[in-house]
């Protein structure tokens, strides 16, 4: 049977009335069951409404990304937005029926442990009385990603967006990544006011929402809206002790490194993202080239890939290219009612475009291993399992980044993504540390706010000089983080799945099959089971171990002869 493109994937509008109409029938049917097998047919059930429904939301909220500007789009998200917290309470009263039945060892047996470990997490964060805080939320994060999405900026004669103007950051002309980098940031200050009142309104909000559910502050809460299961913030925080303690001074080696090849006095944050005096590498080709040869790449590796990968472009599952009214950054999205997920970029010809759609692409191919999982809370695990398969295929495809960049520029780009992927760490446990600072303060002022994120910087990332670009030196760099906004203590899971990636990284150089048959059995578990059941199961050491980074830092050090 022809599968469905992606341009006829349309589902109406949900009906509250119809869907709480359509859980009574379950709720009833889950109480009626003489059988364990009549039991798990209810849940069944229960489970086709939520995947349509999270098909919706799912559909929605993409085209809304798509463009931002559709006056359609945007009410058609508004109404997704304004229906999320009565569906959400539709869930966790079924979700306490379960949680609470004299048959839930039978249903554990039946569906799994971890599926009521997440039903746990979820009703801890939701209760009828936060609804419109719930709504309220969602309109906040809404009106951040259509702020920075509106930026027509005009650099040297021309228009660009925010992921448009990138580019220029990577430019090999150190001049012009002052005058992108200064154009940028000015654009960014011009909108200071919007963005800390913005943010100022979410914490309190969220902070608000966390009190009438029991908790002292948002921390709490922020921890089970990510289902984190078998790991605690005393865990985080050691973790991100590790990365000061081990890491950062690694950090510094390799910036003071970069500096003596761009032949500079004193780094810059505009030079942070070049590492070669002839500038980063770029793809040799456009858009479409560029599938052409990540169609080649995926046929070489096999392993499921390349199959999925053909069937991602014949359906239409890519928006890949930047464009006016379209949000930045990338993600991967799913829609369980037709069994497929969605690759989300903003390419800007330069050497993140590769690592975006192969990032993505990690996740895209989990999430089309689990599509035969059930219950739906497993076709994605929690997030900072999700982003191992991100991250790790980002590493899994090295051998075929010639395909790209040629060979000379394949071995710089190579070089040039561990030390990424290095610098990166220190910059995610910032993000997360800042975030632990401004929910533990939640009275704060913006400007303290600020200042917060300026103590982060001094303590991960030392070498950071902004120069004469006063907005990000008087602390607003934080304000294009995306996730700080719309996605609250998420930012601390690429840094631990980064961890798990490296390992990847170290066990593809000796056994490159090995490797690829380990991913893709990890894939395949999808969610069933907490972080670090599945990262133990995939011979891979828990972040939060002590000296969890030590053969990690002691291989790249080697690698990059520091």
């Amino acid at each position: 049977m022809a599968k469905t493109h992606f341009n006829d994937m349309h589902l109406p509008r949900p009906d509250v009335d119809e869907v709480t109409a359509s859980y009574a029938g379950v709720s009833k049917a889950f109480d009626e069951a003489g059988t364990t097998a009549e039991r798990a047919a209810a849940i069944r059930d229960w489970d086709r409404v939520r995947g349509r429904l999270w098909t919706y939301l799912s559909l929605t909220g993409l085209r809304f990304n798509q463009d931002t500007r559709d006056a359609e789009r945007k009410a058609e998200r508004e109404y997704a937005d304004s229906i999320r917290p009565k569906l959400q309470n539709l869930d966790t009263e079924i979700m306490r029926k379960l949680l609470d039945s004299p048959h839930r060892a039978e249903m554990e047996a039946e569906i799994g442990a971890q599926a009521f470990a997440l039903w746990d997490c979820e009703i801890g964060t939701f209760s009828k009385e936060i609804e419109d805080d719930l709504v309220e939320e969602s309109r906040l994060e809404a009106e951040y990603v259509e702020l920075l999405a509106s930026a027509e900026i005009e650099f040297r004669g021309e228009t660009y967006n925010l992921p448009g103007l990138g580019k220029f950051a990577e430019d090999s002309d150190r001049e012009t990544r002052h005058a992108a980098s200064t154009t940028s940031w000015n654009w960014t200050g011009s909108q200071g006011d919007k963005l800390d009142r913005i943010y100022d309104d979410l914490v309190k909000l969220r902070h608000k929402m966390a009190r009438k559910l029991g908790y002292d502050n948002f921390i709490g809460m922020g921890y089970k809206r990510m289902g984190r299961i078998d790991y605690d913030q005393n865990d985080v925080e050691n973790f991100r002790a590790q990365v000061r303690d081990t890491l950062v001074p690694l950090c510094g080696k390799i910036r003071e490194k970069q500096r003596e090849m761009l032949g500079v006095d004193k780094l810059m944050a505009w030079d942070e993202p070049i590492h070669d005096p002839r500038g980063n590498p770029k793809p040799k080709g456009d858009h479409d080239w560029m599938l052409e040869r990540a169609t080649e790449m995926f046929d070489n590796i096999g392993g499921g890939l390349d199959t999925f990968w053909r069937e991602m472009n014949e359906r239409g599952l890519l928006d890949l290219k930047t464009r006016e009214g379209k949000a930045g950054g990338g993600f991967c999205t799913s829609f369980p009612e037709y069994k497929t997920p969605f690759i989300y970029a903003n390419f800007n010809g330069t050497q993140g475009d590769v690592l975006v759609f192969t990032h993505e692409m990690g996740h895209a191919f989990q999430n089309h291993c689990s599509q035969e999982l059930s219950p739906v809370d497993y076709l994605w695990p929690t997030s900072e399992s999700c982003e191992i398969h991100s991250m790790s295929l980002e590493f899994l495809t090295w051998p075929e980044m010639d395909r790209f960049f040629g060979k000379e520029d394949g071995d710089r780009f190579r070089r040039q993504h561990l030390l990424g992927a290095l610098l990166f760490l220190p910059y995610g446990v910032a993000v997360d540390h800042f975030q632990h600072l401004v929910y533990a303060k939640p009275e704060a002022t913006p400007a303290e706010r600020h200042e917060m994120w300026l103590e982060m910087v001094r303590t991960y990332m030392p070498w950071r000089d902004w120069g004469d670009l006063a907005y990000p030196a008087m602390g607003g760099r934080w304000q294009r983080q995306g996730h700080i906004y719309s996605g609250p203590f998420y930012y601390i899971d690429y840094t631990l799945a980064q961890v798990c990636a490296l390992q990847y990284w170290i066990r593809a150089e000796k056994d490159f099959a090995e490797a690829l048959e380990s991913f893709v059995a990890l894939c395949k578990r999808g969610g069933e089971a907490p972080f670090q059941q599945l990262t133990k199961g995939a011979g891979l050491r828990s972040p939060f171990e002590d000296g969890a980074l030590d053969e990690v830092v002691a291989k790249a050090a080697e690698t990059l002869a520091l």
